[in-house]
This record gives C-alpha cells, structure tokens and sequence, in this order.
C-alpha cells in the first residue's frame, strides 16, 4: 500500500511529532510505501511581509499546501492520505484535494484543536468546555484562551467555524483515529459522528527492555506548564524533600522549579534534553514516574506507555486520560488531580512498599505487551486504512 502521510511540525518539539515520525518508519518496515508531506512551523519565522499578512486566510484555506498536494497526489497516486496536526500551515484544506484525487482521508485526533482553540480544554488553572460543541467557539475568543491573544484566537476560531459550515469533517474525512476511549467520547460530543472515530492507542516504536532492581528517584517528564500538574508536584515536593525527583522538561513554570530545587538540594534533579536511548535509561533508573496532568489536557499519555514498557509503574491523577491508560493498584496508583497532599501521600506509600510497587511494575510491562507494542499497532493501523479505502465507517 502506498500512504501519503502529512504533519504540521510544531515549533517545540512534542509528542505529536514523534507519533508522526513512528507511524511513518512502522509503515516502512513492513513494506508499505510512504510518502510524507511535511510543513514546520519554523517556516513562519522566515516569511516575509505578504506571506505574514495572508497567514491568518491560509489558517483557514491554505492555499500553497492545497498546490502542493495536489501535484503530490497527481504525482505519487496514494492509496489513502493519512494527516496528523494541519495547524496552521497545511489546514483542513487539504482534504480537498484529496478528494479531487479520490483519495479518502485518514485523520488522526492528537490534539483536542477541533474542540477548543487553544488545544488544551484548561484555562485560568482549571478545566474549561465552554467551546466543545459550539459552531463558533466565541468564548475562546472572550478568554483569549490561545496564546493570551484574541486575534489569533480569533483566527483559530474562524478557521474551526468555517470547516464546521462547510462540513469539512463531517464529509471530507473517511475515518479518524483516537487513541483513547475517552477522547472518542469527547469528540463524539463535540460534533464528530462516532461511527467514524476508530479507537487506536500510540505505541513504542523500539522495545528497550525492562529495568533491573527498584529504581532509585521519581521521575517527572514533561512540559513545566500549569495543565500538566507541575504546581501540583512542585507543592508536593515541598513537603517530600527526602524523596529524590529528577525533572525533565522545558517550558513557563521552569522558574519555580528551579526555586524548589534550590530549596531542595541534591534531592533534587533538572535534567537537560536528552537522546533517545539516554532518556529510555532514565525512565528504567526511577522508581516510578509522576503524571499529575489536569484535567482533559492529555489525549494519551506516551510518557506513562514508556515507563510501562521499562517495568515503570505511574503514579497519575484520577480524571480523564489517566485514569483510562494507569489501573489504580495495577500498573500505578492513582491520586486526587490538584491535590499535593495527597499525591505527597501516594508517593510516601510508593517508596516504603517495594513488593507492592514491583508487581505494578511487572503488570505495567505486561499491559505495553498487550496493548502498546509495534506489531499490535501495525494490525489496528492497517485495519483502519482498509476501513477508509472500502468506506466501512
């Protein structure tokens, strides 16, 4: 099978970018040919004054990807056309010319984009759905909720507005992909025909083996933002100042994480950017790892399918995502979201119960084995294009 596989790249780089570029060398190794169309949002920082001032149209209609495909899929011939992000740079526009090819559309549900503009479904600390559902998603804009800016929230919005009129989603795409049961019912909510939401988890591309011994710190790995609970873990560690933490990530609340780690001392641990393999070598040296996202933030949780894979049980909060991916006394533990005392309690009963927290570790490896590895992935991806190419949604 031929697949026309295409990607908006963001300019941090995350876990959106890394699903695209495993799918895409997974689909290789079985001998599936892919053709990648790849735009970067790098690009902006380079355009000049016409390409600045048509941005905002191209948001919504972006014409110079709509060309390009189309000379792609004139060229190349896909079997099927496979989009994870199109923000803002390829757009929902895209579809189109996939349809003027006759070529059905597969498209991935990474990010919440078409239920709120900002993508996070969490504003002003809290969980926010005030635009799930709605043709306009006006309240975004009223909040200003995508990058503190109202015009660009604006443009998300008119971008999410007009697609909704046109129907773009409803008609244009054969199938989506989800990857949690969870979001499917969020999307379902919104306005997305649940028959054609397919449900496939992300996995790990490359078995790296299981940890040897118990671990010696917790770990946290993600972005240093509010959504993603580091208040949370920072108020925790105020109080855990024995338990050593190694914290790995980028991002607005690296400040206070600095500030605790200069209180803390030694326990304490920023770790820089790594390569694959070291991080892999980190998450096999913890304990367990901390995921105290909010809220709805988390469409899947690659981080916790990593430490699974290393034998790493989850210590993650009770809501949305988390609770879906991390069994409570299974795989991990479970505690209160926004609550430090008692993830500070969870973390205390994680350390002094080394039996209980080995058996999480091997369920947590057996629960990669059964559900997130390469080979399992494949079959359901396959199956899913096959679904688009004899319309079966």
């Amino acid at each position: 099978m031929k697949i026309l596989h295409a990607h908006n790249r963001y300019q941090m780089p995350g876990g959106e970018d890394e699903v695209f570029r495993n799918e895409a060398e997974l689909l290789r190794s079985v001998g599936h040919e892919v053709v990648e169309y790849v735009r970067d949002n790098h690009e902006i920082q380079e355009y000049g004054v016409w390409d600045k001032a048509t941005l905002s149209l191209r948001t919504v209609w972006a014409w110079d990807s709509v060309r390009e495909l189309t000379g792609i899929l004139k060229r190349e011939k896909p079997d099927v056309a496979h989009f994870h992000n199109t923000f803002p740079l390829i757009s929902p526009a895209a579809y189109y010319a996939c349809r003027e090819a006759s070529v059905p559309v597969v498209q991935a549900l990474d990010n919440p984009r078409l239920l709120c503009p900002a993508a996070t479904l969490f504003r002003d600390g809290h969980l926010c759905e005030l635009c799930v559902g709605k043709s306009l998603p006006w309240p975004g804009v009223t909040y200003a909720c995508y990058r503190g800016s109202r015009i660009q929230t604006s443009v998300v919005a008119g971008m999410l507005a007009t697609h909704r009129w046109l129907g773009t989603w409803q008609n244009e795409v054969s199938i989506f992909i989800c990857s949690t049961a969870f979001y499917r019912k969020k999307f379902t909510e919104g306005g997305l025909p649940a028959k054609k939401i397919a449900l496939k988890p992300h996995f790990i591309a490359a078995d790296t083996g299981v940890r040897h011994g118990n671990g010696t710190y917790a770990l946290f790995i993600g972005r240093l933002a509010p959504e993603k609970g580091v208040g949370t873990l920072i108020d925790a560690w105020k109080s855990l100042k024995s338990r050593p933490i190694k914290i790995r990530g980028e991002g607005p609340l690296l400040p206070e994480v600095q500030t605790l780690r200069n209180r803390g001392g030694p326990e304490i641990e920023i770790v820089p950017r790594l390569e694959r393999a070291e991080l892999m070598n980190l998450i096999k040296g913890a304990r367990f790892l901390v995921w105290p996202s909010l809220g709805y933030y988390e469409t899947f949780g690659l981080v916790a399918v990593e430490a699974f894979a290393c034998g790493v049980p989850v210590i993650a909060s009770r809501t949305g995502v988390m609770e879906e991916i991390v069994h409570d006394g299974r795989t991990g533990l479970h505690f209160v979201p926004g609550d430090p005392e008692d993830l500070a309690a969870k973390v205390e009963w994680a350390w002094t119960h080394h039996q209980e927290m080995e058996v999480m570790g091997r369920n947590a490896r057996a629960e990669y084995e059964a559900k997130y590895t390469a080979e399992r992935n494949c079959g359901m991806l396959m199956e899913i294009y096959h679904q688009a190419l004899h319309g079966r949604n």
